[in-house]
């Protein structure tokens, strides 16, 4: 007996994260995690990624001039951090 309708057991579980909402807050630990990887462990030793709210993640860094460095390129770090993670879960850095 062939079933023709069988998933695959990784989309099953994408669907029932979505389901039950938990799709949302685990990209978002995934991409809090993700920061010292993707900003390497320089950048990483001088800001620390807080929180995500409403799709803008809150960074805290301690250096003025990096602060400025990374306001310049905050767009490029958006599509790195998602692109890391794979899903669309910020559309904004504010470092403070």
């Amino acid at each position: 007996m062939k079933r023709n309708d069988a998933e695959s057991v990784g989309m099953l579980i994408r669907k029932f994260l979505r389901q039950e909402g938990l799709e949302t807050p685990l990209n978002e630990k995934r991409l809090i995690d993700a920061w010292a990887e993707v900003m390497g462990p320089t950048i990483a030793s001088w800001s620390k990624p807080q929180y995500i709210k409403n799709q803008v993640l809150y960074v805290e860094v301690t250096s003025a001039p990096l602060r400025q460095q990374l306001m310049m390129g905050r767009q490029q770090l958006v599509n790195k951090l998602n692109q890391h993670v794979g899903a669309q879960v910020i559309s904004n850095i504010v470092f403070r």
